[in-house]
C-alpha cells in the first residue's frame, strides 16, 4: 500500500496534464506522506507558490500558519503532520480579466480522490468556499465553517480562504475570529501532540 502511495506522487509530481491549457510549464506543488495526520486541502497554489515550488508560502500562509494555527514552518512543514495539496496541485494562473482561473476539475478527478484513499490521517482541513463545494456541494459555505463536518467518517473542519482579499468575509462573520478559529486551532493542536 505504501508504495502504491508513492508511486502514485512520482506520477503526480510529473503531471503535465494541464499545461496547453495554462500557457505555462505547471508545477504540482503537494507536501506529506500516507501517515500525515491531518489532510488540508485548498483551491490551489498561488503566483508564490508556484515560484517558490513549497505551500503557503504567501500571505495566506503567514495569516495560516502563523495568525489562525499559531504553529511554526518547522511543524506546518512536516510531512508527519501535515498533507497539504488542492484541488489543483498546480497554480491555475489568471483569466484574461486577472482573476485566478477555477481549479480545473481534472486534477481533483485524476489525483485527489486517488491521494486520499492512501492517507491514514485524523483529520480533513478545507479551505475556501470552491474546496467546500467539491466535499459538501449541497451544504452552505457559511454553516459549514461554523459547524463540525465529517468526510470518510473523520472530522473535517472547514475555513474560509485566508486570502487578504477576502476581507468582506470576515467583517461580515466577526464570530470566526472571536471564537471558531480558537476552536479550530485547539482542534489541530490536539491532534499535533
Amino acid at each position: 500500500m505504501e508504495k502504491e502511495f508513492e508511486t502514485l506522487i512520482t506520477q503526480l509530481k510529473r503531471c503535465k496534464i494541464c499545461k496547453e491549457k495554462f500557457g505555462f510549464e505547471p508545477h504540482p506543488i503537494i507536501l506529506g506522506n500516507a501517515h500525515s495526520k491531518i489532510v488540508q486541502i485548498s483551491q490551489a497554489p498561488s503566483a508564490t507558490v508556484h515560484k517558490t515550488l513549497t505551500p503557503f508560502t504567501d500571505q495566506s500562509g503567514k495569516k495560516l500558519k502563523y495568525e489562525w494555527y499559531q504553529i511554526g514552518d518547522d511543524t506546518f512543514y512536516d510531512p508527519n503532520n501535515f498533507y497539504i495539496a488542492a484541488l489543483s496541485h498546480c497554480y491555475p494562473g489568471k483569466d484574461k480579466n486577472g482573476i485566478d482561473r477555477t481549479p480545473p476539475k481534472i486534477c481533483y478527478n485524476k489525483w485527489i480522490k486517488k491521494e486520499l484513499e492512501y492517507i491514514d490521517n485524523k483529520l480533513y482541513v478545507i479551505i475556501g468556499a470552491k474546496a467546500a463545494k467539491v466535499f459538501f456541494p449541497n451544504e452552505n459555505f457559511n454553516e459549514l465553517v461554523f459547524k463540525n463536518n465529517y468526510i470518510n467518517n473523520k472530522l473535517a473542519l472547514v475555513l474560509p480562504h485566508p486570502s487578504p482579499l477576502n476581507i468582506k468575509w470576515f467583517k461580515d462573520h466577526p464570530e470566526f475570529m472571536n471564537k471558531r478559529i480558537i476552536e479550530i486551532r485547539n482542534t489541530i493542536k490536539d491532534i499535533l501532540k
